[in-house]
């Protein structure tokens, strides 16, 4: 059984303000950046195409790794190259994003974020360096938020595999986990049989995700704490009783541990759990349903 089908996972309380109000700090943050540097980058671009946010950030091996211009390895996860590629990955982000950044804690969130986006620079460098990919990637350019949101998916069907997706093309429903199996069939499948004219992109997708498993599966690698309280998580709230209904000692105690522990959620994320207190809060879940 995954995390997301444990009933502390659910929350009516989560209800009400739009989409834009459920959003997580960070999450609205990385959207706000995303849209705002791609309409920057429009608005000064100079004759013939040429883009200044793109110019200064885009990553390519030649100046991040042989000309130590380091910075490219964040820069260019921010620049995009077309409004289909801010909107789609805009999308990713939207959706995805809020569900990892309340497991993790909103801090650690960025961190895996980020390094998985590092990731797919890496993974790239790697295959073209090998000769995996042709040296001609030597000096295109690698843009796009899409590793950090690879690294977001696979993290996401890590977590709880069978947490249910529906595809607006095909209109299919599936699994997280399926669809991240088949989204790395696809990035495999457009490397090895050079498919697509999108191999230098695809190996930073894999990248990504590669770094987003580890991550999830090692948490440690990131910290157990940064002493940092950003979000309240209300998802991981259980159900809340009738207010007539008089409580007792052993329920007030109850919800004096479980306070504690959705501070902790709050804190460190949900990973940062002991198994006892997971179960703690299933049992308290579970006795909460009406029966």
């Amino acid at each position: 059984m995954g995390l997301a089908d444990r009933d502390y996972q659910r929350s009516n309380e989560y209800r009400g303000g739009g989409a834009l109000s459920q959003l997580t700090p960070v999450v609205k943050w990385l959207l706000i950046i995303n849209v705002s540097i791609y309409l920057l980058d429009l608005f000064f671009e100079q004759p013939p195409g040429i883009r200044p946010m793109r110019e200064f950030g885009a990553f390519t091996i030649r100046s991040a790794v042989f000309q130590l211009h380091v910075w490219e390895f964040l820069t260019f996860q921010f620049i995009h190259a077309s409004l289909g590629h801010v909107l789609f990955n805009s999308l990713g982000i939207f959706f995805f994003g809020p569900w990892l950044e309340r497991w993790w804690g909103s801090q650690r969130f960025l961190i895996f974020y980020l390094i998985c986006g590092v990731g797919g620079a890496l993974f790239y460098t790697l295959l073209v360096l090998t000769h995996i990919l042709p040296a001609d990637h030597f000096g295109t350019g690698l843009v796009g938020a899409s590793a950090g949101i690879y690294g977001i998916l696979v993290g996401v069907a890590v977590i709880a595999p069978d947490l249910r997706v529906q595809l607006l093309f095909p209109p299919i429903e599936l699994s997280i986990r399926q669809m991240a199996i088949a989204l790395m069939a696809i990035s495999v499948g457009s490397i090895v049989l050079k498919l697509g004219g999108n191999e230098g992109g695809e190996a930073g997708h894999l990248g990504g995700a590669i770094f987003g498993y580890f991550l999830i599966r090692f948490p440690h690698i990131i910290g157990t704490s940064l002493g940092v309280d950003i979000i309240k998580p209300k998802l991981f709230r259980p159900k809340i009783q009738a207010k007539l209904r008089p409580r007792s000692s052993l329920e007030q105690q109850q919800d004096s541990r479980v306070d504690l522990i959705l501070d902790k959620i709050s804190k460190d994320g949900f990973q940062s759990l002991t198994q006892e207190e997971r179960d703690f809060l299933t049992q308290v879940s579970n006795s909460k349903r009406p029966s």
